[in-house]
Parts: structure tokens; C-alpha cells; sequence
């Protein structure tokens, strides 16, 4: 006697159709996905520091408005060498060179009283590896007539707000920042203390 097998089921269009539906969405979700991680989207305009200039600059250096001295600045450990260039302050935030790093206006400088303040964008050839240096590096500073020597003391990031971190100080320190974060949310600071010899 022949086996009897069960009929087979027919596959309904209507199933099969929402199953290839389904595989689409979600391929295409996954692509999606993938292009947000190999690009950096445009981030759309906002009225905030991180649009801006790296770091607003403080107030109280519109006040000073001394010139800048800096010529150069050079981290050994990093193989940073910069010129560097004065920074304007313009509508209440340092302008930053595209090739050098910069001093901020209204800053001290080196030898002076007050908070030597200079930055750069987070590029090869230019902070990029600033990232990378370590409490007790030295960093030299040249001004047109002397080298002076600071040692790193603390390195920390901050929003870009937080302007205490270049505020004017009574006392003598090197201020160095860059962008640093995802999509250069935050700002990497570098505080360093003069060496006198």
C-alpha cells in the first residue's frame, strides 16, 4: 500500500511578501547605519559654543589688550614645532589660524603674570597629538627675544563653556587646547606650569 504524504502547504503570497518587505527595511537600516559611522553627518546650526570659534574667549580679556610676544611653541615628546600667531577676539570668540597655533588676545605672556593662553585645531601638523602628552613633559614657548620652559600639570576636557579654564589667573600658567570628543564636542585643556632655571 503507498504511503500517503501530507499535502504541503502552499506559501501565501501575502507571507512571503512581508518577510522580503521586512529584509528590505531593515538592509536598508543597516546601510544607514554604516554611512552614519564612516561619515560625519553635518550637524545642523545651533546656537552654541561648539559651532564657534574652539573656546569663548572670557570677558575680562577683552581688557587686556597687550600684544602678543609668542613666536613659537615646541612639545619635544609630541614633535609639535609651531609658530604661532596672535588671536583677535571677534564677537566673544578667538578667531584660530587654520596653519598655525594661536595666542589668544588679552592673554599674558610668557614671563607675565596671568594665563598664556594658546590653541590650535585638532589636525596632523597641528594639535593632533597633543592628546598624547603626559603630566611632567616639558613645553617650550619662544617670545621674540627668550625661551621659557613649563612643565604639564594637569590635562583635562571640558565643554567649550567652560570658560574658567582659560580665565586670566593671578599667577603664571601655560593654557593649551584643542577640539577633542566625538564630533568635537568637548575641548582638550593642557594647564603647565613655568620652569625657572
Amino acid at each position: 500500500m503507498p504511503k500517503l504524504s501530507k499535502p504541503k502547504k502552499k506559501r501565501t503570497k501575502k507571507t512571503g511578501s512581508k518577510s522580503k518587505v521586512l529584509q528590505n527595511i531593515l538592509g536598508l537600516a543597516f546601510v544607514a547605519l554604516g554611512i552614519l559611522f564612516l561619515y560625519k553627518l553635518p550637524v545642523p546650526a545651533q546656537k552654541t559654543s561648539q559651532n564657534k570659534e574652539p573656546i569663548i574667549a572670557d570677558q575680562a580679556f577683552k581688557k587686556g589688550k597687550q600684544e602678543s610676544d609668542i613666536k613659537r611653541i615646541v612639545a619635544p615628546t609630541l614633535s609639535i614645532d609651531l609658530a604661532v600667531t596672535s588671536s583677535k577676539i571677534v564677537a566673544g570668540y578667538w578667531e584660530t589660524s587654520e596653519t598655525t597655533a594661536s595666542h589668544g588676545e588679552g592673554s599674558a605672556n610668557p614671563g607675565e603674570r596671568g594665563n598664556v593662553v594658546i590653541f590650535a585645531h585638532a589636525r596632523q601638523g597641528l594639535f593632533l597629538n597633543l592628546k598624547d602628552l603626559k603630566k611632567n613633559d616639558s613645553i617650550y614657548v619662544l617670545t621674540s627675544n627668550k625661551w621659557f620652559k613649563y612643565k604639564v600639570v594637569n590635562i583635562t576636557a571640558v565643554y567649550p563653556n567652560e570658560i574658567n579654564t582659560v580665565a586670566p589667573t593671578p599667577y603664571e600658567v601655560l593654557t593649551l587646547f584643542t577640539c577633542s570628543g566625538f564630533l568635537d564636542e568637548k575641548r582638550l585643556i593642557v594647564k603647565a606650569y613655568p620652569i625657572r632655571s
